[in-house]
């Protein structure tokens, strides 16, 4: 809701430049959304990592939280 009603002071103030960030925010969007994906697939990736390196200490009997 924040976003927006900054969008429209910026329609309000200068209307060109509004119309050219609503333009562009897909285009945006779709050039980010691999590099999203990948970041997703890393933190996975460590979480896993992290799961086999703290398993032998959750076997013993240690706590996942400490």
């Amino acid at each position: 809701m924040f976003g927006f009603m900054l969008w429209l002071v910026l329609l309000f103030l200068c209307w060109p430049l509004a119309l050219l960030a609503l333009v562009l925010y897909p285009l945006f969007w779709l050039i980010t959304l691999p590099f999203r994906l990948i970041g997703i697939g890393v933190e996975g990736l460590f979480e896993v990592l992290r799961a086999i390196v703290m398993l032998p200490a959750r076997i013993l009997g240690g706590s996942p939280g400490r």
